[in-house]
């Protein structure tokens, strides 16, 4: 894996070091170094656990973010299994790793 440039500086667990220097492109490469290629679906949980963040000053972890993407986007994306279909693992955690914002806080 190449060295990271300064706008994709992260820490241990691979979320940015410097938030502000989060882009689209950024998260394709951080998207790239977990084995996930980003499409619409990936897109829209990003912006989504984005405009939560904007607004709460927190990252939301798992049961915020099904409970928001099922109101947002429906039943397609408003599930545990589907999250955990875009973005394996811990979803949550995933989401907001690529997504440019800091580690929620009540995840493992």
């Amino acid at each position: 894996m190449p060295a990271p440039t300064a706008a994709t500086e992260v820490d241990a667990d691979g979320y940015l070091t410097d938030l502000s220097c989060w882009t689209p492109s950024v998260a394709v490469a951080l998207a790239r170094r977990a084995g996930i290629e980003l499409g619409g679906q990936h897109w829209r949980l990003i912006c989504l656990a984005r405009d939560f963040y904007a607004k709460t000053g927190v990252s939301p972890a798992m049961r915020p973010l099904v409970k928001l993407a099922r109101e947002r986007h429906g039943a397609e994306l408003g599930s545990s299994i589907a999250l955990m279909q875009l973005f394996p693992g811990n979803p949550a955690k995933e989401i907001a790793r690529i997504g440019g914002l800091p580690k929620p806080t009540n995840c493992l």
